[in-house]
């Protein structure tokens, strides 16, 4: 007896990627910080809020990279002339990775009282009807 998956269905023709996908999701292994929210603020967009207080605009870089949005936090070093008596704020840099479905893309970005906001919107999908014309032996 053979164990079927996701990708070997056989009602599921052609979704072997979305096996390797779930796979690609669970190994992103995000360690929790910096923290986050997703919202779904209409039935078509939503918001992704990151907790960066500390980060400066120039340290933050958003990218999407084979359907995945990927957001990067890096401080520069700037405490050359400090001397901490105790430092409890890290200046830490993070990776943040979310994987985006077919049809959604990303609006627009914005850093507002320590917040970073990424919304998105999800295009609807065009119905496609299309007719199969069956051809007989004798052609």
């Amino acid at each position: 007896m053979s164990k079927l998956t996701l990708g070997t269905h056989p009602y599921l023709l052609g979704f072997e990627q979305l096996e390797q996908l779930l796979e690609r999701t669970a190994k992103t292994g995000n360690e929790g910080y910096p923290p986050y929210n997703i919202e779904q603020s209409s039935e078509t967009s939503y918001r992704i809020t990151l907790a960066v207080a500390g980060f400066r605009e120039d340290d933050l870089e958003i990218t999407v990279e084979d359907r995945q949005l990927v957001i990067r936090g890096r401080q520069a070093d700037e405490d050359g002339e400090r001397v901490f008596l105790h430092r409890g704020i890290a200046a830490r840099q993070f990776q943040r990775s979310f994987v985006l479905a077919d049809g959604v893309e990303v609006e627009g970005a914005a850093l507002e009282n320590g917040l970073l906001h990424v919304d998105l919107r999800r295009s609807a999908p065009e119905t496609v009807l299309q007719r199969i014309a069956i051809k007989t032996g004798a052609e």
